[in-house]
């Protein structure tokens, strides 16, 4: 028994291949969602609406059809449901050929004839997705849109980090007789309504030039409000090992060095921090550096990061003599998060070690002391910094 997997595209029946018709025309039985179904031409075959890879599969051992099309929205190969049914028909003892077809990427990129090989490609069709981290890589980022992500949902997002002025352009129903392209500011179009069948194409956001970790400590806006050095800002990172698919956590973030810093090297940042004054310069710094995708959680931890998104990498700066509590919600919300504490007093330091090997952590201790020169006439000292202690933390 042989299955054919077919992308439509868009639906368009004119653009689909030769390839593609002549399966169709000598299938037994087509499967597909029936939006997909209602839209294919007459035929002999026996339609079924059926998207899910068991049902389909138990239909055809059901059937014994020599052969089968399973059509599919879009590409095969992007973002589409044959990477879950082949395996599932492998396992089965199907034979398969799959045929792909025009993505909306495709369509939509001709229509604005712009080349999208240098776009950031992601999916919110029915999977959570962070538009203002996908923006701040430095390409356009393109969006597959559905469920309750809609391209107005996306764009306000966007818009609440700042981003209301960053240009985008929605298609909706591309192929389609209701056909529209839309361009505006991520502002406009939040207040709009769209398409089910809609794609978003976001800019890049405007961003600094990429450097490597350790900012100037000058470059901060500071005030009265505590700040981790460079020196020691470089070796967090270093420590965190923080990738662009990372989400982060700096709680008792201060003036928000740490946080802007892992801004600008992973995918989402959130800054944990209670004092009034701290908050204020954790935006100002955050709109300095062109953070976007550093969000500000105003408040006490743990409390305050009960509703953040599970982290990845977690700093603790400050944590308000919390911080068994705090160490404690890390690893209940993820087991394998990478941790790094900061301490100056030996009691934090003592204290962070016991709560990690508690917690069945491994406990790597660094102590970092820094020297800086000073001219003094004709002279030039060193002068000591405070020694710092780093605590890092991995699962055994």
């Amino acid at each position: 028994m042989h299955v054919t997997l077919i992308g439509l595209g868009c639906g368009d029946m004119e653009t689909i291949t030769a390839a593609a018709q002549r399966a169709l025309s000598r299938a037994e039985g087509i499967f597909g969602s029936r939006r997909l179904l209602e839209g294919l031409p007459p035929s002999g075959a026996q339609r079924v609406a059926a998207v899910q890879p068991e049902e389909i599969r138990d239909h055809l051992i059901h059937v014994g059809w020599a052969e089968s099309c399973v059509i599919l929205s879009g590409d095969t190969g992007f973002y589409s449901g044959a990477k879950r049914l082949l395996p599932v028909l492998a396992a089965a003892g199907f034979t398969t050929t799959v045929l792909p077809g025009i993505s909306s990427l495709q369509v939509f990129s001709a229509r604005l004839k712009r080349s999208w090989q240098d776009w950031r490609l992601c999916s919110a069709h029915g999977v959570a997705v962070d538009p203002v981290a996908e923006v701040c890589h430095g390409k356009p980022a393109f969006f597959l849109t559905g469920g309750s992500l809609t391209p107005a949902e996306l764009c306000r997002q966007l818009t609440e980090a700042g981003l209301g002025g960053l240009q985008v352009t929605v298609g909706e129903d591309l192929s389609g007789e209701g056909e529209r392209i839309s361009h505006g500011t991520a502002e406009n179009m939040a207040e709009r309504t769209f398409s089910s069948l809609s794609v978003l194409l976001a800019e890049a956001a405007p961003r600094p030039p990429r450097r490597t970790p350790g900012l100037p400590d000058e470059a901060f806006l500071r005030g009265k409000v505590p700040m981790t050095k460079q020196e020691i800002r470089s070796a967090i990172l270093a420590k965190l090992a923080v990738t662009p698919q990372d989400i982060c956590w700096d709680v008792g973030a201060g003036t928000g060095s740490v946080s802007v810093e892992l801004a600008l090297q992973g995918r989402s940042v959130w800054a944990v921090e209670r004092q009034a004054e701290a908050c204020e310069l954790i935006r100002k710094n955050r709109a300095k550096f062109s953070a976007w995708n550093l969000h500000l959680q105003e408040g006490t931890a743990p409390e305050a990061c009960e509703t953040l998104p599970a982290p990845d990498a977690v700093f603790v700066g400050g944590s308000g003599r919390r911080l068994q509590e705090i160490l404690t919600l890390v690893v209940r919300r993820n087991p394998k998060a990478r941790i790094c504490v900061s301490a100056i007093a030996l009691e934090t330091l003592q204290e962070a070690v016991r709560c990690l090997e508690g917690l069945g952590y491994r406990a790597d201790i660094t102590q970092i002391s820094v020297s800086r020169g000073k001219s003094v006439g004709q002279l030039h000292l060193l002068l000591a910094q405070n020694p710092v202690f780093l605590i890092t933390g991995e699962p055994v």
